[in-house]
């Protein structure tokens, strides 16, 4: 067979791009499909499902429980449930127990981040050095974030029973109390110990962001401030902080807002008691459905939603400041 035998075979093979006009298109490089009609209802038939079940049991939920707030709403009388417009906030913020619930809530959301935030930035930073069985000390640290809150609750409600907790034990074995200490019946202490409990289960949160945050950086900046004769802390104010300090201020709003929004634990501890000294406004809010008072209910969600709201704007500021930053 000829050279020009063989080269007349190789230009008739169908399928193979001509060489005229320009070289061929890249290995692998696929055509551009065309959005029609018939593709834009076919992606629309895959995403109705979700947008149904989305709608039915989010949006219409939302939009029932909105209107609530605005009527008389209560299961021991439905034959009247006849608009009323703000009196269900009203009666929430002439209530007694509105100034405690408030109060509660702040002490619950600071009490809580502070030692969830210095903890687990401890944690993470013992975690990110390298040394035996690191990988089962970081499954211990991260085990409690599977568990459920209210089953946290139920725990720490047995560790800090009166009269054969484990917490009273220890104390007394130590040699710090005389006496057992009535933890959860005490108005004073109640708030102490849903505080350690949901320090115990958050820290873990703020040690998987912060230590995901820390491997981000190079070792060559450590090295370097080694050489210039940095010590630890100087090396931790100048380097470690401000170089993920966008990564721990959207770690700290997000948390916020869930803390604020996390009435398990309280509910499955103390159930708000003892004298609604734990109550925080969710779990007001739950008490209050269980009386049957949705319109009231109603509306103190709506006051949740437009707190959350509120910190959902500063969180979305600091996501758009960290795009700026690092585009």
């Amino acid at each position: 067979m000829t050279a020009a035998s063989t080269t007349a075979k190789t230009k008739a093979r169908p399928g193979r791009p001509s060489r005229k006009g320009g070289a061929p298109p890249a290995h692998g490089a696929r055509r551009k499909r065309e959005f029609t009609t018939r593709r834009g209802l076919l992606i629309a038939a895959f995403m109705a499902p979700a947008a149904v079940f989305v709608a039915v049991f989010t949006y219409y939920p939302v939009i029932a429980g909105s209107q609530m707030a605005f009527r008389n709403w209560k299961l021991t009388d439905l034959t009247d449930t006849s608009w009323v417009g703000l009196k269900n906030f009203r009666d929430v913020f002439t209530d007694p127990t509105w100034g405690t619930v408030l109060a509660n809530t702040g002490v619950w959301v600071v009490g809580s981040i502070v030692p969830q935030l210095v903890i687990g930035f401890a944690l993470a930073l013992w975690l990110r050095r390298r040394f035996r069985f690191r990988g089962v000390y970081q499954a211990l640290v991260f085990f409690p974030w599977a568990i459920s809150g209210f089953l946290i609750g139920i725990l720490f409600r047995w560790l800090f029973n009166s009269e054969f907790g484990v917490v009273n034990d220890l104390l007394q074995k130590a040699g710090l109390i005389d006496e057992p200490i009535a933890w959860l019946a005490d108005p004073h202490k109640a708030m102490i110990a849903v505080l350690i409990a949901n320090t115990w289960y958050g820290v873990t949160f703020f040690a998987i962001m912060i230590l995901a945050a820390l491997q981000s950086i190079p070792d060559e900046l450590y090295e370097a401030a080694a050489l210039d004769g940095a010590g630890k802390a100087r090396t931790l104010f100048q380097i470690t902080i401000p170089y993920i300090r966008t990564t721990l201020a959207l770690t700290v709003l997000l948390r916020i807002i869930w803390i604020f929004n996390f009435p398990d634990l309280i509910f499955g501890m103390t159930g708000g008691g003892p004298n609604n000294e734990t109550h925080i406004v969710t779990t007001w809010m739950i008490k209050i459905t269980q009386q049957g008072d949705y319109g009231r209910a109603s509306a103190l969600g709506l006051l949740v939603v437009a707190g959350l709201l509120l910190f959902a704007t500063f969180f979305l500021l600091a996501t758009r400041e960290k795009r700026e930053v690092r585009p």
